[in-house]
C-alpha cells in the first residue's frame, strides 16, 4: 500500500490550493447568500480560468477532455477542492455530475454520449440524479415506488422523488424506476435518461435545508413524474440493472465525498487554530489558545482528521486493488467515520469562533448547514453501521464453522 504523492500530482495540488485560496475563498459569500444562480456568470469566469490552466475535470478520462486522474490521485484533488464549497463546481467535478459522467461513460450508447455525456464533461450543461423518494427509505435503493411502464416505443414514468440534487437548471435527469415489478428486487429497476423539458417532469420546489432553499446548482429538488414519456432508447445500460449501476456509481463516489469532507475538516481546523491564537480573552493578551480545553480540542481534531484520512485512502487503495465489492466494508466504515469527524471538527471550530461562528460572516455556518446531511445522504450512518457489523460477524461465524 503506497500513498506517496508523485511530483506531478504535488504540482497539481499546489496549483489547486493556490487557486482555491486566492480565487474561490473570496467568492464564498455569493454561495452563502442563497442566490447561486445570480452568481453563475462570476463562477463561469473562474471555470474558464481553470480550463486554461488545464485543471478541468480531474477525474474524467483525457479522451473526453478531462485530466484522466485515477481514483487515488483524484482523492487528493478532492480533498484540496473540498476546502471551499465552490471547489468541485469550479473545477468541473461536482456531484451529481461527476457520478453521472462515470455511468454515462461506462453504460451510455454512442448517441447518449454525444447528446449528454460530452456536453456534461465540457461544462456546457448540468444534470441531476433522481433516486430518493419521499415515501421510501433513501438508504435502500432497492425499494422504489416510481415506475417506468413500456408503451409502444416509450417508457411512461410516474413517481414522486425528492432530494434530486441540482435539478434546478439541469438539462437532464438520470431517473431510477421500477421497469419489471415481477423481477427479483435487485433486478427490477432501471436507470433512464429524462430531459428536464419533457412534459410530465415537474419540479415542485427546491427543498429548504435548514432555512435555505438555494438555487441552480446549489439546491435539492422535489420532483413529480406524471405520465412523463421518454423513448426506450433513453434506457441507460441493460434493463433491470439500475441497482447494479447505482452500486458502481456509489463506491468510488464515496471516496470522493469523504476526501471532500476531509477538505472541509482541514479548512475548519485551520480556522479554529487561527482563531484560537488570535482571540484575546483576558487582560495581558492571553488568547483562547492558552486554555487547556482548546488545546485538547485541537489535539483531538488533528488526531480524528488524520485517522479518517488514512482510513479513506486505505479504502481507495482497496477499491483499486480488489474492487468495490470486496472493499464494501471499508467503504461503509469511512462513510460514517468521516461524516462524524467532519461534524465534530466543524462544531468545535464554530464553538471557538463564538457568536461569529454561527453567523454567516464565515464559511463555518455554511459548512454546518450544507454538510449535516452527510450523515444521512447515501445511506444513514446507522444503516452503514448495521450492514458492516452484520458482515463482519458473519465472516467470523463462517471462519469458526470451517474449523
Amino acid at each position: 500500500m503506497d500513498f506517496k504523492i508523485s511530483e506531478k500530482l504535488q504540482t497539481i495540488l499546489d496549483m489547486i490550493n493556490e487557486f482555491v485560496e486566492k480565487e474561490l475563498f473570496p467568492l464564498e459569500p455569493y454561495f452563502n447568500d442563497g442566490d447561486f444562480k445570480a452568481a453563475v456568470p462570476i463562477f463561469e469566469e473562474k471555470r474558464q480560468m481553470v480550463k486554461k490552466m488545464e485543471l478541468w475535470a480531474p477525474n474524467v478520462p483525457k479522451e473526453l477532455g478531462g485530466m484522466g486522474l485515477d481514483l487515488m490521485e483524484h482523492a487528493f484533488v478532492s480533498e484540496a477542492l473540498g476546502r471551499s464549497p465552490l471547489g468541485h463546481y469550479i473545477f468541473g467535478c461536482q456531484a451529481p455530475d461527476a457520478g453521472n459522467i462515470e455511468i454515462l461513460h461506462k453504460y451510455g450508447t454512442d448517441d447518449q454520449k454525444r447528446m449528454y455525456l460530452q456536453p456534461l464533461v465540457d461544462g456546457k450543461i448540468r444534470s441531476c440524479f433522481s433516486m430518493t423518494e419521499v415515501n421510501m427509505p433513501g438508504s435502500n435503493p432497492a425499494m422504489l415506488e416510481t415506475t417506468a411502464v413500456k408503451d409502444g416505443d416509450d417508457y411512461v414514468i410516474n413517481g414522486h422523488k425528492w432530494f434530486t440534487s441540482s435539478a434546478d437548471g439541469a438539462k437532464f435527469a438520470i431517473v431510477m424506476a421500477i421497469t419489471d415489478p415481477k423481477a427479483p428486487k435487485y433486478l427490477n429497476a432501471s436507470m433512464i435518461i429524462v430531459p428536464t423539458d419533457t412534459p410530465g417532469f415537474n419540479l415542485i420546489r427546491n427543498i429548504p435545508v435548514m432555512g435555505h432553499s438555494g438555487s441552480d446548482y446549489a439546491s435539492h429538488a422535489e420532483i413529480m413524474y406524471q405520465s412523463c414519456r421518454v423513448p426506450q432508447k433513453n434506457l441507460l445500460g441493460p434493463e433491470g440493472h439500475g441497482f447494479i449501476i447505482a452500486q458502481d456509481r456509489l463506491g468510488p463516489g464515496r471516496i470522493h465525498h469523504c476526501m471532500r469532507w476531509l477538505g472541509v475538516c482541514q479548512r475548519a481546523f485551520d480556522m479554529m487554530c487561527n482563531r484560537a491564537n488570535d482571540r484575546i480573552i483576558s487582560e495581558g493578551g492571553k488568547t483562547l489558545a492558552s486554555r487547556q480545553l482548546i488545546q485538547s480540542w485541537v489535539a483531538k481534531s488533528a488526531a480524528e482528521i488524520q485517522a479518517a484520512r488514512l482510513m479513506t485512502l486505505h479504502a481507495g487503495w482497496r477499491i483499486e486493488d480488489v474492487g468495490t465489492s470486496e472493499a464494501r466494508n471499508d467503504i461503509s466504515l469511512i462513510k460514517f467515520v468521516v461524516a462524524n469527524t467532519m461534524q465534530n471538527v466543524v462544531d468545535r471550530a464554530i464553538q471557538v469562533h463564538g457568536g461569529l461562528g454561527v453567523s454567516d460572516d464565515t464559511v463555518l455556518s455554511m459548512f454546518y448547514r450544507l454538510e449535516r446531511g452527510a450523515r444521512i445522504y447515501d445511506g444513514a450512518d446507522e444503516v452503514h453501521q448495521l450492514m458492516v457489523g452484520r458482515r463482519i460477524l458473519r465472516e467470523y461465524n463462517e471462519r469458526k464453522n470451517k474449523k
